[in-house]
């Protein structure tokens, strides 16, 4: 039964990670479409000051935790922090180079928060259940 929950999380894990790069790299808002039935429109998933940044942060957010949960008993944990705090900002930097794309430092703040916080509450997790 475990390794079955964790082969899940595997799969959830690339799953998400390649939407991720589906979603950064599309040259205008796939959900915004699909919401919408517009790619210049972004989405608020929650309403909140910051705008859209709380989507960034809630998913690199979800994404560093599934990954973290993956890769906790390997010694692949720290290159797991490391590789997606890297890609939350070279996906958000690609947006400098992609039609119908805008960077925004909030955007950028949002990713790294998002690795980071699950980087600190799952660290926190493990010290605690030891």
């Amino acid at each position: 039964m475990k390794n079955n929950v964790l082969k899940m999380i595997e799969y959830l894990y690339y799953f998400s990670l390649i939407s991720l790069f589906i979603l950064y790299l599309f040259p205008g808002s796939l959900i915004g479409y699909l919401f919408y039935r517009d790619f210049g429109q972004q989405p608020d998933l929650i309403p909140n000051p910051i705008g859209t940044s709380i989507n960034h942060l809630i998913f690199f957010f979800y994404l560093s935790i599934l990954g973290f949960i993956f890769h906790k008993n390997q010694k692949k944990f720290i290159n797991t922090f490391s590789f997606l705090f890297l890609i939350s900002i070279i996906l958000e930097l690609s947006h400098y180079l992609i039609p119908n794309r805008a960077f925004e430092f909030n955007d950028l703040y949002a990713n790294g928060l998002g690795v980071v916080l699950a980087y600190i509450i799952f660290n926190f997790l493990k010290k605690f259940r030891n």
